[in-house]
């Protein structure tokens, strides 16, 4: 009867995860570039796949170990082949990887000149520099994923899939050397797609790694699901490829070393990490319980030594656009911090959003298990994802490998929050998002801690009950 249970699960987290690839394919390759006409569609799959998602976890959970290890390595390569079923839908940021991978290969630095000056006329290919048209609704670009821009300083009309075309890259150097070497091994004409592929393979190293380093460490090698199922890994690290999934796979592997006890090569892989989006420091704090000085010189030693080739040829330049997207963001006048700005005003935001963090930092050191430091990451990561709210979904991918390594599911409301923003967009819905997810969080955290408070009650009654029996106070006679 066990067995007949067991095959059931499988059998049909196997429909779900099926369901799951078709709805992905359909929703990549016809639904075409989220706007206004389809939103409707694309909110209706996004909510079919977080649902079928949730099945199918729920399902392998209780299915034997060897088989639900069989469907999550498929599931995330059929998944991850669906995704890649049509080119982005909600972000272009892979047309600026592959223009900078193009103008790096063609012997220029990234940093040296915007995407509209003339000075890179010639790198310039027809899929991300096109030509306008005028029509009856005047002038606009014919293709999707494209607008308007004037180069400079020819004052040139063109449409390009690049956005913000009008300042330099933000990207810092790890990302900037992956850009260069997929670009160096495709033709200039390649579109999304080399990008998507290399995201693919990204996304299943890191199954792999967590399906490993669970079973290596005791753990359930069934919560690697929450990351290779995910509808955000599909969406965000395949279909629209951001590079923050190298991000996620460096500073995994940076944990694993560094609870390992190689610190010095865990630190080596956390400075890389911090060099693809600066975002993976938040992976540090957890690590540095033990021997903090290996891991904090080695990462600052990568991470500077990435940059040196690029400063030497561009120097401070080599900032890009980073304070300039702050500075857009929201973040430096606090009306970024959604879920602050709730009840502060939005100069209060900013004060108390660095405090908050400050403590956050502070007890995931103090209190971090140092040969499982995933807890510690899972809080940090996550507690700064609810306070700082950043705009866009792809930056969520850091945290899902340490929900599956922690176990905690109930963090994947943050994920879940950030995909539907992705769709629907607006602060309210956001915030509403946001306030569900923490309140969510901490009830489920408070039931899982008031269980182990009352077994640790029980044990300590049940000790000074035995204190105080007749037995013990008669010397143990009867």
């Amino acid at each position: 009867m066990r067995r007949q249970l067991g095959t059931l699960k499988i059998v049909g987290s196997g429909v779900a995860v099926t369901a799951m690839v078709v709805i992905t394919a359909i929703m990549v390759g016809t639904l075409g570039y989220l706007n206004d006409l389809n939103r409707a569609s694309f909110i209706g799959c996004i909510a079919l796949l977080w649902a079928l998602f949730g099945i199918a976890f729920l399902l392998l959970r209780r299915a034997p170990v060897r088989a639900a290890v069989v469907v999550i390595i498929v599931g995330s390569l059929a998944l991850g082949g669906a995704a890649m079923a049509g080119p982005p839908d909600t972000s272009t940021d892979s047309a600026r990887y592959a223009w900078d991978g193009i103008v790096q290969n063609a012997g220029i630095s990234p940093y040296r000149y915007v995407p509209l000056n003339d000075a890179l006329a010639p790198e310039r290919t027809n899929w991300l520099f096109s030509q306008p048209v005028t029509d009856a609704t005047g002038l606009h670009c014919p293709l999707p994923r494209t607008h308007l821009i004037v180069t400079s300083p020819s004052t040139t009309v063109l449409c390009t899939a690049i956005n913000r075309a009008e300042v330099p890259t933000i990207y810092p150097p790890t990302s900037e050397l992956l850009f260069a070497a997929v670009r160096a091994v495709v033709p200039p004409s390649a579109e999304y797609w080399p990008f998507q592929l290399v995201g693919l393979l990204m996304s299943l190293g890191i199954t792999v790694m967590l399906l490993l380093g669970l079973r290596r460490r005791g753990l359930d090698p069934r919560f690697a699901a929450l990351w290779a199922l995910s509808p955000l890994v599909a969406s965000e690290a395949i279909t629209n490829s951001h590079i923050d999934v190298l991000g996620a796979l460096l500073a995994l592997a940076a944990v694993f070393l560094v609870s390992s006890g190689a610190r010095w090569r865990g630190g080596i892989l956390l400075g890389a990490a911090i060099a693809v989006k600066l975002i993976p420091v938040l992976a540090a704090p957890a690590m540095l319980r033990r021997q903090p000085g290996k891991v904090i010189l080695a990462a600052i030693a990568t991470f500077l030594v990435l940059y040196v080739p690029y400063v030497a040829t561009t120097g401070l330049a080599v900032l890009g656009y980073l304070p300039g997207y702050l500075g857009q963001e929201g973040y430096d006048n606090g009306s970024r911090f959604v879920l602050l700005t709730t009840v502060l005003r939005d100069r209060d935001a900013l004060p108390v959003a660095v405090a908050l963090l400050l403590i956050t930092t502070v007890l995931v050191i103090w209190k971090s298990d140092p040969t499982r430091p995933w807890l510690g990451e899972l809080a940090m990561i996550g507690v700064t994802l609810l306070i700082v709210s950043p705009n866009y979904p792809w930056y969520a991918l850091l945290l899902l490998p340490f929900i599956a390594m922690s176990g905690r599911v109930e963090w994947m409301l943050i994920p879940l929050a950030f995909a539907i923003h992705a769709v629907i967009g607006g602060a309210p819905v956001f915030r509403g998002s946001l306030l569900v997810a923490a309140l969510g969080i901490l009830l489920v955290t408070v039931l899982r801690d008031r269980n182990r408070w009352r077994g640790g009650w029980t044990r300590i009654r049940s000790a000074r009950a035995t204190t105080d029996s007749p037995q013990r106070l008669t010397g143990g006679m009867s």
